[in-house]
């Protein structure tokens, strides 16, 4: 492969999931360098004419101009990856040709694939592979409404760790407990290390979008993460405590989420 230092502009009208994917990237392609961040679509246009990066990654569900209107109008001067937060069945339009993408949260193993591919590509000269009737068929299939019965799902969540903000993968989480009209989260880190975290969203919006076979109610102000209980002892009424796999902490069972665990 060739030696030549590469460039890249990332889109995403959110701060974070710019700053993760560029982390992910400076590990994945330490080589790689990302030139230009843009919270837009006109702005990702303006930084590529500015910049002529030699690699795009744009989200393609951008307020105003959208990752599809920029893609069409950079054409092949730029290697495009698209970054979805659609699932698998909404994603088959990208996987002609030489079109990569991403889906939200990015996956290392995922990115590295991808890096793979665009360095392959760059290395030998390849243009980018957009087309219009690709991009006409990737209009239409993110446009088009998701089944009732797969309602959307939380894949991560933006939590405050003191000062900051960090982006929480939601497998990651082991319980939600309310805190007034924010949200506490108990996760775990990369090195399975317990954390807290705060998010400023009231904990029964935050339950709406959590999927209910990984996620259940056990108090009026906890939900726990199903896959994190290690066991459920029966209190002596009509409650349980839960103990976890990896926290010393417990959690209340109350007599109106009980049934649940009664085979547990």
């Amino acid at each position: 492969m060739s030696d030549r230092e590469y460039t890249a502009l990332i889109a995403d009208d959110e701060p974070l999931l710019r700053e993760a994917l560029a982390n992910e990237l400076a590990r994945a392609w330490p080589e790689l360098r990302v030139v230009a961040h843009a919270r837009n679509g006109r702005e990702a246009l303006k930084l590529f004419e500015e910049h002529q990066p030699d690699v795009c990654f744009l989200d393609v569900q951008m307020p105003g101009t959208n990752g599809v209107e920029v893609a069409r109008k950079i054409g092949t001067r730029s290697q495009v990856v698209f970054v979805t937060a659609y699932d698998q069945y909404a994603v088959e339009a990208f996987t002609e040709g030489a079109l990569d993408y991403l889906v939200k949260p990015v996956e290392p193993a995922r990115l590295a694939l991808a890096v793979t591919r665009l360095r392959e590509r760059l290395a030998a000269g390849h243009a980018g592979a957009l087309t219009e009737a690709l991009l006409q068929r990737i209009s239409e299939q993110i446009a088009a409404p998701r089944p009732a019965s797969d309602p959307p799902r939380l894949k991560y969540v933006h939590a405050q760790v003191g000062r900051n903000l960090t982006l929480i993968r939601v497998e990651a989480i082991d319980y939600l407990r309310s805190d007034t009209k924010y949200t506490r989260v108990a996760w775990r880190d990369e090195q399975g290390e317990p954390q807290e975290a705060l998010l400023r969203t009231p904990l029964r919006e935050v339950l709406e979008q959590l999927d209910p076979e990984k996620f259940a109610q056990v108090h009026r102000s906890v939900v726990v993460n199903l896959d994190a209980i290690e066991r459920v002892v029966r209190d002596d009424g009509e409650t349980a405590t839960l103990h976890l796999r990896a926290r010393k902490e417990t959690l209340p069972v109350s007599r109106t989420f009980l049934p649940r665990f009664r085979q547990m």
